[in-house]
């Protein structure tokens, strides 16, 4: 194949402006080249930020000046709406599909735009509500894969399914960080065909970056002098990325040196990855109109606490507990690693959540009253976990939803409403645990379990569930805790061969250790299986 051949000068901090209309004017016969060089779908990932609007106009803007005649491959447009996107980012690139998908069928184009959407499973509010995951972090960021991957990984499987492969075209930047630019500089080494890398995620398809090489100023640049060929504004989204900077200013470049507002990013309001929001803390201190958002950030401060040990259990998902080495000012200490949520903390999130939909609905712009943070399937995930998989069969969300809001919950799930326990059995055992929450905990899991297992022809399992529930409810925290570290010693004094430590723990001791909570068969310790290193 004859690529067009790209200016050899990448020093982008010398590059011109006359050399990036050279470079765009490269880009769009390598476009056109490599789109009918072979039968191969596009998939174009489009965000509506800046770096997505600009490589879909370049391909947009390069496949139009074909013949129509060679227009016959498709190109998908896909979007992720993680469901919980800044409320104004989400509206505009709603908007922009919508015109997309207009304007592709005007001009007689092969651009099929898709929004797409986590599956309901596995959204942010059914992960932090429904399951009690604390708010992601740097070394637990279970939030990106579910809700932005896995989506469009879905939606790549499916074309590569129908067609065999997929080349995938994406607005990744090395400017965009020292990271990306190590990971896209490695990516080089291992392509395949000319300006195509690997896509290590995906087999069977490739990844085209063709603006890599740009800077911040130099896509602005672009927007701001080639008209956008959907029919949408590039002004507007300066002005929004405008109004996203704390200074309130992003000037239009005409010399490369002066520095643009392209840091700024737009993401998920709920995002507790960076220290904080300043995009949409900036959206609402430059603009009294979208001042409606300030309860968004109010909830997002809650959720950053970083203290969150008193809303959380003392064990993990699975029932264990697992200690680790915690740093204090006068020293370590060894504790249990916070768990999920409590029912009580998972209870209040909802009732907040509400709470705050609810107010912005009736602040918000006529155009955006109809906002909602959480759906009714969510909801309905939400409360078949609390009821299925937690056993809390009080079923406090319709109450819950019911005094925030006014209405009554219509859970969608067949059958929802059905059930043989309820909160007037709840309250009952409440009274008859006297205030035990383990004691609370492991009757309702009891009780649930031989519920669950009533209408079964064949009730094979019953018995290892009901153990399940005795091996991770029936010690108080302060037992359990106790348990795991007695664990922890005689697991130490093992590896390091200390015999006479090891015999000074009682039968009893090793016999209590070797109940090991479910997920945690590695961690038994028994007396057959004990090895004891020569002592020298």
């Amino acid at each position: 194949m004859a690529t067009a051949q790209q200016p050899e000068n990448k020093v982008q901090e010398t590059r011109t402006v006359a050399d990036l209309v050279e470079d765009i004017q490269a880009l769009t016969t390598e476009i056109q080249e490599l789109y009918c060089l072979d039968e191969i779908p596009w998939v174009v990932g489009y965000s509506g930020g800046k770096d997505s609007s600009c490589i879909l106009q370049l391909v947009w803007n390069a496949i139009a000046a074909l013949p129509p005649e060679k227009r016959t491959k498709t190109i998908y447009v896909i979007t992720t709406d993680t469901l919980v996107e800044n409320p104004i980012v989400a509206a505009w690139v709603r908007n922009s599909l919508k015109q997309m998908k207009s304007e592709a069928e005007t001009q007689g184009l092969p651009f099929a735009p898709y929004l797409l959407q986590p599956d309901f499973k596995e959204t942010f509010w059914v992960g932090l509500i429904g399951k009690g995951y604390p708010a992601p972090r740097g070394k637990f960021r279970w939030c990106t894969e579910r809700l932005k991957i896995n989506p469009s990984n879905r939606f790549i499987r499916d074309v590569i399914r129908a067609s065999g492969e997929a080349i995938v075209v994406l607005g990744t930047r090395k400017a965009e960080s020292i990271k990306r630019a190590s990971r896209m500089k490695k990516l080089e080494a291992q392509r395949v065909r000319d300006r195509l890398s690997p896509n290590m995620n995906l087999p069977n398809s490739l990844v085209y970056s063709p603006i890599e090489d740009w800077e911040n100023d130099e896509v602005w640049i672009y927007l701001m002098q080639w008209e956008n060929p959907w029919g949408y504004s590039n002004k507007d989204l300066f002005t929004m990325y405008r109004g996203a900077s704390a200074d309130n200013e992003c000037p239009l470049v005409v010399d490369t040196s002066t520095p643009s507002c392209g840091s700024s990013r737009f993401g998920c309001w709920v995002c507790t990855l960076v220290s904080q929001d300043k995009s949409l803390a900036a959206m609402i201190q430059n603009d009294e109109e979208k001042e409606w958002m300030q309860p968004l950030l109010d909830f997002r401060k809650e959720l950053d606490a970083e203290e969150t040990r008193d809303k959380r259990d003392f064990r993990r998902r699975n029932g264990g507990v697992q200690l680790y080495e915690r740093n204090l000012e006068d020293g370590t200490s060894i504790e249990p690693i916070p768990g999920p949520f409590i029912k009580e903390a998972r209870e209040d999130w909802l009732r907040q959540l509400l709470t705050v939909q609810k107010e912005i609905r009736q602040t918000a712009p006529e155009n955006m009253r109809d906002i909602t943070l959480i759906t009714l399937e969510e909801m309905s995930e939400i409360r078949r976990i609390w009821l299925e998989e937690r056993h809390e069969f009080d079923d406090s969300l319709p109450r819950i939803y019911q005094e925030v809001t006014g209405e009554e919950f219509q859970d969608p799930r067949p059958g929802a409403d059905y059930s043989l326990l309820g909160r007037d059995e709840w309250i009952v055992l409440e009274e008859i645990c006297e205030g035990d929450a383990m004691h609370l905990e492991l009757m309702a899991k009891l009780l649930d379990t031989e519920r669950q297992y009533r209408k079964k022809t064949r009730r094979v399992g019953i018995y290892e569930t009901l153990e399940k529930c005795f091996n991770t409810s029936s010690r108080s925290p302060e037992d359990a805790i106790k348990n795991a570290r007695l664990k922890r010693e005689l697991s130490e004094a093992v590896s390091q061969g200390d015999v006479a430590k090891v015999k000074q723990m009682t039968l009893g001791d090793v016999a209590a250790m070797n109940e090991v909570d479910e997920g945690e068969s590695d961690e038994q310790v028994t007396w057959a299986s004990m090895k004891f290193k020569k002592e020298e």
